[in-house]
């Protein structure tokens, strides 16, 4: 049997590689902590349960969805930018729904990309980004990003050649793994740039809305005339804690919109609506939940600075995600050997900066998405290792 060449030449999903180490550990006996996976441990708000549950009930919601979305969802969307962005959008032509916001963004480069066509992702960034490229059949030109710079490209560092080759530039702020985040000045740099060379710019705005000390993430969209040239991703999976119910939506150009609509139309038959209904209500509700959730994870973001700074990492705090971005202590220099010999030492799976690019090198990224208890479990683990002490 001979597989496609795109089979062969993908890499081992980062997460899937993770999950494999901890059922390997397991296997061992060892009570395995991971901060390696970003997915919440706090619920769902039980009235969105009950909301669905009800819509659940309802032979309507019963039936195959639109690939786009109910209308009253994508209204609900279009309010939901008006109120938390100040942005106006069309819900017909400006707006569409996603099965997770993973799924839009592997299918927009079937959208722009042709053979030979470019996307320029920055380094380090989410993997799916240069997979969906690569599926599609081009290939990526990274733009290294530095603490140095604030974990921001230079628009400058783009060749000629590859500005004129490129489709689509991925942009993600606040930024995953760095925690990294973007002024709307530069929103306005980047919307100059892709006017300037007529590319597409993505924005994956997965985490608005997990911010800290006061902070408010902007969306690209505020930036005047970027709907000409850009589409953002948005999702309610760590807004809401709903990773597992695959509700996020797709907003802004037109036609970038028309396009992802007719590549879903032939690939999937849509989010279910009783998800929909549920996800209906979050965008409508105050933001009371979402704002106690941010108290803990905040609560323990600033646990695990104190306790990273301790082990002789270089950290600040960031003021938004889900993650904690470290530097290695002084003479670490290998980030994957760094985590290997911690889970070997500690059973705490910490993520390698490199598996996120060859400019994430030197790093580590935490999740703060566990239990408390547990939380605290794996930071003690931390602090005896780098005390020298045995832990397992």
């Amino acid at each position: 049997m001979r597989l496609a060449k795109r089979v062969q030449q993908l890499p081992p999903y980062l997460f899937a590689a993770i999950s494999k180490m901890i059922e390997d550990k397991q296997a061992q006996g060892i009570d395995v902590i991971s901060l390696g996976i970003g997915d919440p441990d706090l619920p769902t708000p039980m009235h969105l349960i009950a909301r669905l549950q009800e819509a659940a009930e309802d032979p309507v919601n019963h039936r195959y969805p639109e690939s786009e979305g109910l209308p009253e969802l994508r209204d609900a969307i279009g309010r939901w930018y008006a109120t938390r962005h100040g942005v106006t959008l069309d819900s017909a032509t400006e707006i569409i729904a996603l099965i997770g916001s993973k799924e839009g963004i592997a299918h927009l480069p079937l959208c722009l990309i042709d053979a030979g066509d470019v996307s320029l992702i920055t380094d380090p960034g989410y993997p799916v980004y240069e997979v969906a490229t690569m599926f599609a059949g081009g290939h990526s030109v990274k733009l290294p990003l530095s603490e140095e710079n604030g974990w921001l490209p230079n628009f400058e560092d783009v060749s000629s050649d590859d500005a004129e080759k490129a489709r689509i530039l991925w942009l993600n702020y606040p930024n995953n793994p760095t925690g990294a985040l973007a002024s709307i000045s530069f929103f306005e740099e980047a919307v100059a740039w892709a006017k300037k060379h007529d590319v597409v710019i993505a924005h994956d705005l997965a985490y608005a809305d997990v911010t800290y000390d006061g902070y408010i993430a902007p969306s690209i969209l505020e930036v005047e005339g970027a709907i000409d040239v850009a589409i953002e991703f948005n999702s309610l999976s760590k807004t809401f804690n709903m990773t597992g119910w695959r509700v996020a939506m797709a907003v802004g150009n037109a036609e970038v919109i028309d396009a992802l609509t007719r590549i879903k139309t032939n690939m999937d038959s849509g989010l279910p609506q009783a998800i929909q209904q549920m996800a209906i209500t979050a965008l409508d509700d105050p933001r009371d939940a979402i704002s106690s959730h941010n108290v803990i994870y905040q609560r323990r973001r600033d646990r695990a600075v104190q306790v990273l700074q301790e082990l002789g990492l270089r950290v600040e705090s960031p003021k938004a995600s889900l993650y904690v971005w470290a530097g290695l202590p002084i003479g670490e220099t290998n980030s994957a050997d760094y985590a290997e010999r911690v889970v070997k030492e500690t059973g705490v799976v910490l993520t390698p900066g490199s598996s996120y690019g060859d400019a994430g090198e030197g790093y580590i990224r935490i999740s703060l998405t566990l239990s408390d208890d547990r939380l605290d479990e794996a930071l003690e683990r931390l602090s005896r290792f780098a005390r020298g002490e045995t832990v397992l």
